[in-house]
């Protein structure tokens, strides 16, 4: 029998790839994703194309038309004012049941996370890398399953705006600053500090967002 993990792995590059141009806007909103073009693009067969196409279906990175064609998603306001308002929800449960759950080593690798992303606010990716691994770690201290499994959907389509927001250094610099007080908030066991700031710092986010791709004339009328 033959090993299938050729295929597989050929899917999930197929589909990383994919991920990281729509993500980054190499493929634009509302660009329509065809098929043999796609395959000779990426020197790939149609199988496992169509495997990682299924995939970001399945995450609402990519959408099925009527017709049977698939697009890059356009940027719509009101839905990503929504999904920003849900994650800011979120955020703000579980800073707020962190704060009753986090132990002396949790606080020192938050900490630690908050010198690293300090050493890194001039570069976009790695202040963006850390900021999100700050929040995995409350959403991990929090202990929260439902909430974590609600949080980890939104994180793969909110993933798709982080361009936008982490571009400014004044932004980086303000996301910094927000990490810091939510840490110390946290450590100091004030739940209700922890939470407002959470949802404070999500929403500054979601606004960013929408003024950077209003400016950009990318959001659907």
């Amino acid at each position: 029998m033959a090993d299938p993990q050729p295929r597989n792995t050929g899917a999930h590059l197929v589909y990383s790839e994919l991920k990281r141009r729509i993500l980054s806007l190499e493929l634009k909103p509302g660009e329509r994703i065809y098929e043999p073009a796609m395959a000779t693009a990426l020197q790939v067969s149609r199988t496992p194309l169509r495997e990682a196409l299924r995939r970001l279906i399945s995450e609402s990175l990519l959408e099925q038309q009527a017709t049977g064609g698939v697009v890059v998603p356009v940027l719509d306001e009101t839905a990503i004012s929504e999904l920003y308002d849900v994650r800011a929800a979120l955020e703000s449960l579980m800073a707020r049941e962190a704060c009753a759950k986090a132990t002396v080593d949790d606080i020192e690798k938050l900490q630690g996370i908050l010198e690293r992303n300090a050493a890194m606010v001039g570069f976009a990716d790695e202040a963006m890398r850390y900021g999100v691994t700050l929040h995995a770690t409350i959403a991990a201290i929090a202990g929260n399953s439902w909430a974590q499994r609600f949080h980890d959907q939104i994180s793969s389509q909110v993933e798709r705006y982080r361009h936008f927001t982490n571009n400014s250094p004044d932004r980086r610099e303000q996301a910094l600053a927000d990490h810091r007080v939510l840490v110390e908030a946290i450590a100091s066991k004030k739940p209700d500090t922890a939470a407002k700031i959470a949802f404070d710092h999500v929403i500054a986010a979601r606004d960013e967002t929408l003024r950077a791709i209003s400016g950009a004339g990318l959001v659907s009328e």
